[in-house]
């Protein structure tokens, strides 16, 4: 019912927008999917149904599969570091302890989910690997940059930027953890310390 709605809605719009509304919707339920379904259940299908437009209407905006989910877990990636960075709109005032933190949500929610099944499935396709590694490549690299300048770090000092690439490497394997249990109690006690090894390495 709510996706028939939204349909309604965006047929309302003007063309270009139309479309690209049309564009969100299927990126956001390619995230969806494959967080839920894994690759082997995210067809393009499955996709359109979920994002409430036909498969023809979701093959002319991503031609392949591939197109699809590569573009959808890009766009998210995205979003959220539009949202990392909104968190702190005035730069963390050091509180090292709430930027760790924030950087280790980003390995806890749908997104990472939706990317380690991207992940996996690019261990084995050949056609997806080189983009799903180019993608990790730049989400790293995007990231790595938020970070360093969320924790006011000088990565002109020795070490310091292997420090903070320690830290979302932790980060990701937090988030790993997180997808077979609810791990926030350990969690919370991993960014203390964390936070409290940022402060003497960067100081």
């Amino acid at each position: 019912m709510g996706a028939v709605n939204a349909a309604d809605r965006v047929d309302r719009l003007p063309k270009q927008d139309r479309s690209r509304a049309t564009r969100q919707r299927l990126l956001e339920a390619a995230v969806a999917c494959l967080a839920a379904h894994g690759w082997a259940g995210s067809t393009v299908s499955v996709v359109a149904e979920r994002a409430g437009v036909s498969r023809g209407a979701a093959q002319h905006h991503f031609p392949t599969r591939e197109d699809l989910f590569t573009a959808a877990v890009e766009y998210v990636a995205e979003e959220r570091s539009t949202a990392l960075r909104a968190l702190f709109p005035q730069g963390a005032a050091g509180d090292r302890r709430a930027v760790v933190a924030a950087l280790v949500d980003l390995y806890t929610g749908p997104l990472f989910r939706a990317a380690l099944h991207l992940w996996v499935a690019a261990s084995n396709e050949d056609q997806l690997r080189p983009r799903v590694t180019e993608l990790e490549a730049r989400v790293g690299r995007e990231t790595h940059r938020i970070a360093v300048e969320l924790l006011a770090a000088d990565e002109s000092r020795p070490g310091v930027r292997e420090t903070v690439q320690g830290l979302l490497d932790m980060a990701r394997g937090l988030g790993l953890a997180n997808l077979l249990t609810d791990d926030a109690g350990r969690r919370d006690r991993v960014v203390a310390q964390w936070a409290d090894l940022l402060d003497d390495a960067l100081r």
